[in-house]
């Protein structure tokens, strides 16, 4: 499995539109095949910073994810939004067995 954090600091003034339009991306991203969870968390400390854990099931569901028309409109039109540049972590990885 491919985990990604992308952290995004968003200008207050776009805050309410960046929330609408990745509302969208995510509804579309959690019905691709390969995608295992997709969530949106906003800082407690900062209420303009927000962060997406995505978990996928491997490198070619993020390759389709990628390409997908909600993808790329939102990051087409996203890029306004931001007050710093995105902040991305990818981690390979596997569920912990618990006991």
């Amino acid at each position: 499995m491919l985990i990604i954090h992308a952290k995004s600091f968003v200008k207050p003034e776009f805050k309410e539109e960046y929330l609408e339009k990745v509302n969208v991306m995510i509804a579309g991203s959690r019905k691709e095949e390969g995608n295992v969870s997709y969530s949106l968390f906003q800082d407690t400390e900062n209420e303009n910073a927000f962060m997406m854990v995505e978990v996928w099931r491997d490198a070619e569901a993020v390759a389709l994810h990628e390409k997908s028309d909600h993808f790329v409109q939102f990051v087409t039109n996203a890029k306004e939004f931001f007050s710093a540049p995105l902040e991305l972590k990818v981690f390979a990885g596997e569920e912990a067995k618990l006991s």
